[in-house]
């Protein structure tokens, strides 16, 4: 075994079976090492939503990199594709006023909400509102506050205590949220975190009227709703760039990544509403918080070049034709006996859930036989979350690729 330490893996199992190596990408495949094709029924980590191998995003970053390649954003300085990208992503917010603080990715995103949410509440005299909240299942990204706030036990475990002010609640019920609330105090609690669609922790959709409900609750409560889009974001959700926009959501921090650059450079952004930004636009006031690489001018090049293909091609629109073809495609996976259920019908997000959680890595390894790349999720979920530019007889064959691999299994 070589020195490469996977995140979220079994090495010892890696060490005895071997890695799969990915070689190179091309629209909705990738390759192995031997030069094998396999459908990418995961789109990476959730990220590559324009696809594999687009040339003209490496060429914009050369071009980039050429002029300059990064430099810091703090106190005055930016660069022009800073800027711009700034400008972009506040112009398709569904917030008021939006400002956007930059990130290197998803954990980053989080964690900076985290402290947003609990500075601004302490700029307003309040600062007693510390408390943040997420959900059964909600996953939050690797950083100490997002490990604390999420609702996957198994990622907090032999860590000790990360962050005190932070609970969950039932994934699927308002009255969980309003039974914490009223337990805490609401003069304790700074913000609600909330996947609009659970992600890594299985892909589970809102129960009707949910999302709703919650925001209410926030509002009634005063407390911040912060919106967790880094997998619905730019896309994903189908119909519009956010989930926020698609479930009138309103939220006053939108925690951004993946999608923002297709994953081709590493970036993350904090959308955040006006109002909640207000009191740290005055002067005298400092936000001692930040990253080498926020704003990270190559990135911000790509970021404008993913979003333009994005418009071109319509992938907001494409995007919701997946959602639904998805959503009939795979409903005959239902009948199998190794299969729970599938969940689908929101968004180009979809899982099979196995029977036995046991099955999937398995499930994992018999996909690979059949030509599909995918991933397991949650607790024996199979995460299905394709490029945006997978066709229709795609979809299809992605689901002859499960249904083979169900038979071997």
């Amino acid at each position: 075994m070589g020195a490469l330490w996977h995140p979220f893996s079994d090495m010892g199992a890696v060490a005895r079976d071997g890695e799969f190596v990915v070689s190179r990408g091309e629209g909705v495949y990738v390759y192995d090492s031997d030069g094998r094709q396999y459908l990418d029924s995961t789109a990476g980590l959730w990220f590559t939503n324009v696809g594999h191998g687009r040339a003209e995003l490496a060429d914009v970053a050369a071009a980039q990199m050429r002029d300059i390649a990064a430099y810091y954003t703090f106190g005055d300085v930016a660069t022009p594709a800073t800027i711009e990208l700034a400008e972009r992503l506040a112009a398709i917010s569904p917030m008021a006023d939006t400002k956007v603080f930059f990130t290197s990715g998803g954990s980053d995103s989080i964690d900076t909400a985290v402290k947003l949410a609990r500075r601004y509440w302490h700029e307003l005299g309040k600062p007693s509102k510390k408390i943040v909240i997420g959900r059964e299942r909600g996953y939050h990204g690797t950083h100490i506050g997002g490990t604390a706030l999420a609702g996957i036990p198994g990622n907090r475990e032999g860590y000790g205590s990360l962050m005190p002010d932070a609970s969950s609640v039932a994934w699927d019920s308002a009255d969980a949220l309003r039974a914490e609330i009223e337990r805490v105090g609401a003069d304790q609690i700074a913000a609600f975190f909330c996947e609009p669609v659970i992600g890594a922790g299985g892909v589970y959709p809102p129960p009707d009227g949910y999302l709703t409900e919650v925001r209410r609750i926030c509002r009634d409560n005063d407390i911040l709703f912060v919106a967790d889009e880094v997998i619905t974001g730019y896309g994903r959700i189908g119909g519009a760039w956010f989930a926020s926009t698609r479930f009138a959501l309103d939220p006053d921090m939108i925690t951004t990544a993946k999608g923002l650059t297709s994953g081709y450079l590493p970036m993350g952004a904090v959308l955040i509403a006006g109002a909640l930004a207000e009191p740290f636009f005055k002067p005298g006031v400092w936000l001692r918080h930040g990253y080498t690489y926020s704003g990270h001018a190559t990135s911000a090049a790509v970021a404008l070049a993913n979003l333009d293909i994005v418009e071109r091609e319509d992938l907001l629109t494409a995007a919701a034709r997946i959602e639904s073809t998805l959503d009939k495609e795979l409903a005959a996976l239902a009948a199998h006996p190794a299969v729970a259920e599938v969940r689908s019908g929101v968004g180009a997000v979809a899982a099979v859930q196995m029977a036995d959680a046991a099955h999937a890595p398995a499930m994992v390894r018999l996909l690979r036989k059949h030509g599909v790349s995918g991933r397991a999720v949650g607790a024996g979920g199979l995460q299905i979350s394709p490029a945006l530019v997978m066709t229709d007889a795609q979809v299809a064959d992605l689901v002859t690729g499960f249904e083979a691999a169900l038979q071997d299994l």
